[in-house]
């Protein structure tokens, strides 16, 4: 379970949000400018809310009123933004497992080899990323984020970048990835129709504030 309960003051933009959400995906709707990759990013951990709560399955994240702040990397939430970000000195394998190495976790055979079967990304292990299509690069961002081994996946319009024959390619892996590999996520975007596939919950922003939060029926036509 999901909860956030926050407020944040950014120049002359605000976010004040709360919601609580057990979900498989929520999704963060609104246009550009209605606070979601502020809040996205308060929930991850790089910033750090002015006032309230985020808890993820009752672990207490943020709390200001106790003035906890747990750092980012110690939160165990996985972050796939929209350019991917893999690194491009490294072949897929070792971008791979960045994560799972940098969390100082032990190898397991098993999950990496169904993660390369569930992504197809199997046959890309020896490639650079500036060999692959923007489809390719975002699946394996998808996988180095699950190696880690979340209990949370923030994904930060992750098809926003991709043109539409990408977009329909890279599709159907998300949903995949939801119906089974049992990690919750809170899916950014501006787009209604992919929410409508992927999401379970909506939140919908407009200058920093929830306008409704619900099914996907709360999404506009």
């Amino acid at each position: 379970m999901l909860r956030v309960d926050v407020s944040k003051q950014l120049g002359d933009f605000s976010v004040e949000v709360a919601f609580t959400s057990q979900g498989r995906v929520t999704g963060l709707f609104g246009a550009s400018g209605a606070g979601k990759t502020s809040l996205i990013s308060m929930i991850a951990g790089l910033l750090t809310p002015d006032r309230g709560l985020i808890s993820v399955d009752g672990e207490m994240l943020d709390d200001t009123s106790q003035r906890l702040h747990v750092a980012a990397h110690r939160r165990r939430i996985g972050y796939v933004f929209q350019d991917a970000r893999l690194f491009p000195h490294l072949d897929v394998r070792r971008n791979l497992d960045y994560g799972r190495r940098m969390n100082r976790l032990t190898s397991d055979a098993a999950q990496e080899a169904r993660l390369n079967e569930m992504l197809n990304i199997g046959h890309l292990l020896d490639r650079r990323p500036g060999q692959l299509s923007g489809g390719e690069r975002q699946r394996v961002a998808l996988g180095r984020a699950l190696l880690a081994q979340p209990r949370l996946l923030l994904l930060d319009e992750p098809l926003g970048s991709l043109d539409d024959d990408r977009k329909a390619e890279i599709l159907p892996y998300l949903i995949r990835l939801r119906d089974e590999a049992g990690v919750p996520m809170v899916y950014v975007s501006h787009d209604a129709d992919e929410l409508r596939q992927l999401a379970s919950h909506v939140v919908m922003l407009k200058r920093g504030r929830i306008t409704a939060f619900g099914g996907v029926d709360v999404l506009p036509a």
